[in-house]
């Protein structure tokens, strides 16, 4: 069996720069181990796999899988999917995702770059002493999403930067997309994200993260809109807008490889 292969930097606008994602479009589901199995093999943070919706609802149905483990959401691997389709066809002003955990998902053309729609998952306050240790960090304030999301706010870009943190021990809290943020240096808003739950220590840019993130840097800046930096050793630039119940993240995609994956 031959499956179509596309890695795709996201939020990315050169190569080697942002997340990257592997795009493969099947024309039916592969049993759900195949997929785990798949992703493991590409050892890329997202395997994004798509095939046609037959119920209507959307262009595609989407599932993205970590190395480790299947996500509820994955914002950088449904941006590349989107550059995928989009890509292939000038005519297509914009492309639509029905997921299983996430509703229906969209990315348009804005630009020279794209307009990711996600749902706004507003955290809320909660106490995690274990995840702050585990981080090794003194919080401004900590707040959960119960899909899995700690945001942990820290006071400057410079105390996000310097964290070095037990990944045995965050991993040992479970499934949690750890997610660190603050007032940021030249954007307004800064970040890192660690999970190693789902077998990679660091993110290298995560739209799901801002998909949290964006709801509560809006109330907490004043606006709907502001500019956001993800600090890993690759980087990644992001526009975030609040959109009533959607977050609208604006990014670039660079195709770096196409190709076949072989299947027995």
């Amino acid at each position: 069996m031959r499956i179509p292969f596309v890695q795709i930097d996201a939020f990315a606008a050169l190569a080697f720069q942002g997340n990257p994602a592997a795009v493969m479009p099947l024309t039916a589901w592969l049993d759900d181990d195949v997929l785990q199995r798949i992703a493991s093999e590409n050892n890329l943070s997202e395997t994004a796999f798509l095939i046609p919706d037959a119920s209507g609802a959307a262009d595609f149905e989407l599932r993205w899988f970590t190395p480790g483990a299947e996500v509820a959401l994955c914002g950088h691997a449904t941006l590349a999917s989107g550059h995928f389709v989009l890509s292939s066809d000038s005519t297509i002003e914009k492309v639509t995702f029905r997921t299983r955990q996430a509703g229906v998902l969209e990315v348009a053309r804005d630009g020279d770059g794209y307009a990711l729609g996600l749902p706004a998952w507003a955290p809320v306050a909660k106490d995690m002493p274990e995840i702050v240790a585990a981080l090794g960090v003194s919080p401004v304030e900590t707040l959960w999403y119960d899909k899995g999301y700690a945001l942990v706010i820290l006071a400057d870009e410079a105390a996000v930067r310097g964290i070095a943190p037990d990944l045995r021990a965050l991993a040992a809290a479970g499934q949690i997309v750890a997610v660190v943020s603050a007032p940021g240096d030249k954007t307004d808003v800064a970040s890192r994200v660690f999970t190693p739950a789902y077998s990679i220590d660091e993110d290298p840019v995560t739209g799901s993260a801002h998909a949290v993130m964006t709801p509560y840097w809006a109330k907490r800046l004043g606006r709907d809109s502001f500019t956001a930096f993800q600090a890993s050793a690759r980087g990644g630039h992001l526009t975030c807008r609040l959109d009533g119940d959607r977050v609208i993240l604006g990014g670039k995609c660079i195709t770096v490889i196409e190709g076949t994956f072989f299947l027995d």
